[in-house]
């Protein structure tokens, strides 16, 4: 996960959230801005990025609800054939 918050906030939300993934604070809007996902707003569009092993973009969700963002990532990742046995 990215955000444009600061690192500070960034930990302070995935504190609160109980978060057990990373999440990378770009307040300087520089990989968000190079990934295309930062709204006219300044902060990050909520888009996922499926990568394959290689480090190659498969697929880009362009359509993240965050009530369904789980349960969609895990459907994704089975039909790109990206999770494991």
């Amino acid at each position: 996960m990215t955000s444009t918050d600061s690192i500070k906030d960034n930990t302070a939300f995935a504190t609160k959230n109980s978060a057990s993934f990373p999440i990378l604070a770009d307040p300087g809007k520089n990989m968000t801005r190079a990934f295309g996902v930062l709204a006219e707003s300044g902060y990050a569009r909520r888009w996922t990025f499926y990568m394959d092993v290689d480090g190659i973009i498969v697929k880009i969700d362009k359509a993240v609800t965050p009530s369904s963002a789980g349960k969609d990532l895990l459907a994704n990742l089975k039909n790109l054939q990206l999770t494991g046995p």
